[in-house]
């Protein structure tokens, strides 16, 4: 038995190491097979990728070679641009010493502009006239005088001939008619609108900012059209700034509308506007705008003096700073409320006052550029003079302000070198011409029609004394032509604008305005007439 348990175990072993030998062989194959299959999907696996990588390289250096076209063509971009920049800059320093010789031009033509047109309004007369008369209305078939009653007074006597001559058919009872002619600069006929009359006044407007003082006033008798011509239609009692129909506006609105136009043109800040409205009345002024402590307007008297440089003022007299034409036309209605007004037999709201309406133009330039600004000597000297450092408080805060900002002793000495200079535009509608027959007032009226003549009696002698060059003009014989003082006379541009009613009832009136008109046009520079100046007679 332990021979047998020793063959069974060499048998176990041996077929132990037989086994081991087969298991041995089969994981040889096995890996042998697994070798292969690897090795083979090694070969394709590396063949795929060499492929892939021949593919990349190549796909690589197309990117490449399009990448590097692009930063060439951009390259080359960059090049042309920076050429081009460089001829732009060259074109714009061009342009810029262009802009800069135009602009020298320009200014040098607005110079030559501005003394251009003063020559032309010079050449036409510093006191110009023009004459307006107005259709024949219901009111006129109304005879004045019981003796007259059968003559017809509804009949036309007035025409305007061409657009420079009055032709005035005259005519008595038992006398051949006689026709008379006035020359003037302008005449207007009965249809002639308010732009046609306003578009021969714009022209001074364009005088106003070139340094030059303008007086706009209309002249003639009670119901001659004088506010509707200066003010435009009256509806209900109130004017009518806020109709639809701006065709219908009159000088006035229509001259404020286009100030602010001209001085929207200019440099902002360069100039503003102040407004005062006031009434001679009885040889009396009254300041239209004045308020009491309620804030509620009221006219309060003031008085005009002559102040050491020679020119008029009233002092106290309420000046309203206005920034467009709405705020001007409500101060100006706001003051038409207290004008005094009194019913007689020519109209039912005659005016018994002188309105004088004065927009207050403040230009502010420089030291050094005051000369340049108004080329014309004898102009800029007379601005020098009257230039004035008596800042309002808007400027004076402006000008601390830029004095707090200033570094440098540069602007520092601009600042000190601002100065204002002060144009006025004086729009004057006066109270009719009528003699006291004609208008059938009595009482206190009769007095104001006193007190009416003897300022336009005032007038005519200052314009008298102007056109026969004396040396002294009468501007205080009344308060009128003190206030007018400086837009009447001298280098001022004064526009008389004649109203005549044409109808027969008015004749002897409006012959009376038509001399007054004659006379006032001969006023030219270098001009001496010894004629005299037709005056209201006795009885007016």
């Amino acid at each position: 038995y332990q021979g047998l348990a020793g063959r069974s175990t060499n048998e176990v072993l041996q077929l132990y190491a037989a086994h081991g030998q087969q298991m041995k062989f089969q994981r040889s194959s096995v890996v042998t097979q697994l070798h292969g299959a690897i090795k083979k999907r090694l070969k394709e696996d590396l063949k795929s990728l060499h492929s892939f990588a021949l593919e990349l390289s190549k796909d690589f250096q197309r990117q490449s070679k399009t990448c590097l076209y692009q930063v060439l063509a951009a390259v080359q971009g960059i090049q042309l641009q920076n050429e081009a920049m460089q001829m732009f800059q060259i074109k714009a320093f061009d342009l810029e010493q262009s802009l800069q010789e135009v602009t020298e031009r320009y200014e040098k033509e607005k110079q030559k502009r501005k003394a251009l047109h003063n020559s032309l309004i010079e050449l036409r007369g510093n006191i110009r006239v023009h004459c307006r008369i107005r259709p024949l209305l219901p009111f006129d078939d109304t005879a004045g005088h019981s003796q007259d009653r059968q003559r017809n007074f509804s009949e036309k006597v007035a025409y305007a001939a061409d657009d420079e001559t009055v032709l005035v058919k005259c005519s008595r009872p038992g006398h051949a008619s006689v026709n008379k002619t006035f020359q003037f600069e302008r005449v207007y006929n009965d249809l002639e609108s308010q732009d046609a009359v306003f578009a021969d006044v714009a022209p001074l407007l364009t005088s106003l900012l070139d340094g030059y003082n303008v007086c706009i006033m209309a002249y003639g008798q009670t119901g001659s059209g004088k506010t509707y011509t200066m003010l435009g239609p009256q509806l209900e009692g109130s004017l009518a700034f806020d109709i639809e129909e701006e065709s219908e506006l009159g000088i006035i609105p229509r001259a404020t509308q286009e100030v602010f136009r001209l001085i929207s043109e200019k440099p902002p800040g360069s100039y503003w506007v102040e407004v005062s409205v006031v009434e001679v009345y009885n040889n009396e002024i009254f300041d239209l705008l004045a308020k009491d402590s309620c804030g509620k307007v009221f006219g309060v008297k003031r008085d005009v003096v002559t102040t050491r440089e020679g020119k008029s003022d009233v002092p106290l007299l309420t000046h309203e700073t206005v920034e467009n034409a709405s705020e001007f036309l409500h101060l100006v209605y706001k003051g038409l409320q207290l004008r005094v007004t009194h019913p007689t037999l020519v109209h039912a709201h005659s005016s018994r006052s002188h309105l004088v309406v004065t927009l207050t133009i403040t230009t502010v330039v420089f030291g050094d550029n005051f000369g340049t600004l108004w080329e014309d000597e004898q102009t800029s000297q007379r601005l020098n003079k009257e230039a004035s450092f008596t800042f309002p408080q808007k400027m004076r805060d402006n000008k601390s302000t830029s004095s707090s900002r200033a570094s440098s002793p540069v602007q520092l000495e601009a600042t000190e070198k601002m100065k204002q200079v002060k144009t006025r535009l004086q729009l004057v509608d006066l109270a009719g011409s009528e003699c006291v027959g004609m208008s059938g007032v009595t009482g206190a009226a009769l007095r104001e029609t006193s007190f009416i003549n003897r300022s336009l009696s005032a007038l005519a002698d200052v314009l008298g004394a102007i056109a026969e060059q004396r040396a002294h003009v009468p501007y205080r014989n009344s308060k009128l032509t003190h206030l007018l003082q400086d837009s009447v006379g001298g280098d001022a541009k004064l526009l008389v604008m004649l109203c005549i009613s044409p109808g027969q009832k008015y004749l002897t009136e409006s012959m009376q305005s038509l001399g007054f008109g004659t006379r006032a046009r001969q006023v030219q520079r270098g001009q001496v007439k010894k004629k005299n100046f037709p005056v209201p007679s006795k009885g007016k």
